[in-house]
């Protein structure tokens, strides 16, 4: 079998996609591979096609348990033998999976990488024809990385362990030029072929908020979509408690997850949703990583994550079945805050000595800016993202809020130089609210405590809302003629060029809104069908519903919404004809092909055509 016959053999696919066909070509051949994709870009396809190929078993290497299972629940529909050796099974079930791999029964294992250093696993290893191993989540490797696990730390030794090296691919959705050292160096990755294949996901709308309710927004926002699958993502477990409680109230199908959760709830919830039983997910970042459920339609950050890398990750999570679907965070001051304080309050990771956490903790206050200033920025929101992992973007993307919404240019100069005397004025000493306050001529509290009506520059911008001014107090921070303070209560100062600002007195340009009018209504799934496709489509994802419900597994598994959205489409009226659609493979054809092709001949008998 060819590489191209076992990709649309088993996985339904006519082509392979941007860079997955060399990195196929590079293991084949026993070589090893560096592989920077973005999530939904198809990372798995390009071990699990070799392990279709090579002659031994692929040890894939991966850190959650829920992507282990997830996973090989696909790759069991799609007839490919396969199995997962974790924590969920018992010991005799772990002994009796140890037993079938020894015996030939499985092509794909996948591993905790825990798991490497138990005796039984470690036996079963020496004596294995091991043909690949693939590190899942490679950056976790990485002390850089924003998810580092110590255990990653055991594989390079474990791979030294075995009688003959296998060829060695590390896959990963995010990872900066240091993670990338990193993994190549520990993982000890012999002029690996180098593929990144770009971060843009086009499919995906991005968009920041900064509500003054941020339940007030979420709520129109999950109400806006019915019959939607989202993720929203929460800082702390007291926000998703607080978050999921308030949904619920308010006749949203929602569930939780966070690590303070009894691991049968955390499961059970897990399964709610992957089997859309309920329709939107309230989780702390613990939830999501390598959960392939593919019609996920938009992910609400509540919170800001504490870096890009973090965000993309997560928000990368909607739309990875190419249908368009939405981004969305809900930002506040406080965030950033919340974020500073446990960074720098965190404990030290073990082993670790003082001079090399300072460096991380510093590395990440920095990533922590960056990630502000996304919020705040005016320009593409695609272009901050991509030019942040080093990928050059226009200007323009045509497709994000900042693009898409009407904004207009406004000389900000006199405000500018009336904000920067004001900080002077106010040595320094106090954070953005309470500038505003002054020179909007608030009558608060803390303005009289400190006696700031007595300052020249008291009142001196009352002719704007405290909103406005807070925007272009922003945009001098962005502009870097302002900075922040950092610790808990970061306080304005003057930045480098403030004095410029003050003594030359040249035109600031800031966008700003022209009005209120949302962005223009996008659609999300089913895309572009109406009429009579968009009702065939609908009792395609019923049938789908039906089947999935009876073996037990999420509906995605059985046919993703991007297939049955090309079924409806084409109508195939043989199995021939189906297995022509993308995603549909000959297992998936011979065990559900005459039922769905049974749906279609009795909607066209009913008239349409």
């Amino acid at each position: 079998m060819t590489k191209e016959e076992a990709l649309k053999t088993y996985f339904g696919y006519d082509a392979f996609r941007g860079g997955q066909e060399a990195v196929i070509d590079a293991l084949l051949a026993g070589g090893n591979a560096l592989v920077i994709m973005p999530t939904g870009a198809g990372k798995s396809v390009c071990y699990q096609v070799p392990a279709l190929l090579l002659p031994g078993i692929t040890l894939v290497i991966s850190p959650l348990v829920s992507l282990m299972r997830d996973q090989v629940t696909q790759l069991v529909q799609m007839g490919v033998p396969a199995a997962f050796l974790n924590s969920s099974l018992t010991f005799k079930q772990y002994l009796l999976a140890l037993d079938r791999a020894r015996a030939g029964r499985y092509k794909i294992i996948y591993v905790a990488p825990e798991r490497l250093e138990t005796e039984g696993f470690r036996s079963f290893a020496e004596h294995a024809d091991i043909s690949l191993v693939a590190v899942d989540e490679a950056h976790c490797i990485s002390q850089w990385g924003q998810d580092f696990r110590p255990s990653y730390l055991n594989i390079p030794a474990f791979v030294a362990s075995l009688p003959k090296r296998p060829a060695v691919g590390a896959f990963t959705a995010t990872a900066t030029p240091d993670v990338k050292e990193d993994i190549e160096r520990l993982l000890a990755l012999k002029e690996p072929l180098r593929i990144t294949t770009g971060f843009d996901r086009e499919n995906l709308y991005f968009e920041v908020q900064q509500p003054d309710s941020k339940k007030a927004a979420l709520l129109e926002l999950v109400k806006g979509r019915p019959g939607k699958c989202g993720i929203v993502y929460c800082a702390t477990r007291k926000n998703v408690e607080e978050v999921c409680g308030f949904l619920r109230e308010r006749g949203v199908s929602a569930t939780r997850y966070h690590a303070g959760l009894e691991a049968e709830e955390r499961r059970q919830n897990q399964e709610d949703f992957l089997y859309d039983r309920a329709q939107v997910m309230v989780a702390t970042n613990a939830f999501g990583m390598g959960i392939d459920k593919s019609d996920v339609r938009y992910v609400i950050h509540y919170n800001m994550p504490k870096d890009i890398e973090s965000y993309y990750q997560e928000a990368g999570r909607a739309g990875r079945d190419g249908l368009p679907s939405s981004c969305i965070l809900l930002y506040s001051g406080q965030d950033v805050r919340t974020n500073e304080f446990l960074i720098t309050h965190g404990e030290l990771r073990e082993g670790m000595d003082a001079a090399t956490a300072e460096r991380l903790q510093e590395r990440d206050l920095q990533r922590l800016r960056r990630m502000a200033g996304y919020c705040r920025t005016r320009h593409c929101l695609r272009q901050y993202i991509l030019q942040y992992f080093g990928e050059s973007a226009p200007d323009c993307c045509g497709t994000c809020y900042n693009c898409l919404h009407n904004f207009e240019e406004v000389d900000v100069g006199r405000e500018a130089r009336t904000i920067v005397a004001c900080v002077a004025e106010l040595n320094q000493a106090f954070g953005v609210g309470i500038v505003a306050e002054t020179l909007c001529g608030a009558e608060t509290d803390k303005v009289r405590k400190y006696h700031l009506d007595r300052e020249r520059s008291y009142g001196a911008l009352r002719e704007l809302p405290q909103k406005e001014v807070r925007e272009r107090i922003r945009f001098l921070l962005d502009e870097g003629i302002l900075t922040l303070s950092p610790g808990q209560y970061p306080v304005v100062r003057l930045g480098e060029r403030a004095e410029d600002i003050v003594r030359n007195g040249p035109a600031l340009w800031m966008k700003t809104v022209r009005d209120q009018r949302p962005a223009p209504s996008r659609k999300e799934a089913p895309g572009e069908l109406d009429g009579p496709a968009a009702e065939l489509f609908g009792r395609l994802r019923a049938l789908r519903a039906g089947i999935a419900r009876r073996q037990g597994v999420p509906a995605y598994v059985v046919f993703t919404d991007k297939t049955l959205r090309e079924m409806a489409l084409c109508r195939p009226g043989s199995l021939q004809e189906l297995q022509a659609v993308s995603g549909v493979g000959a297992a998936k054809a011979e065990r559900y092909g005459r039922q769905f092709l049974a749906e279609i001949s009795a909607f066209e008998s009913g008239g349409y055509s």
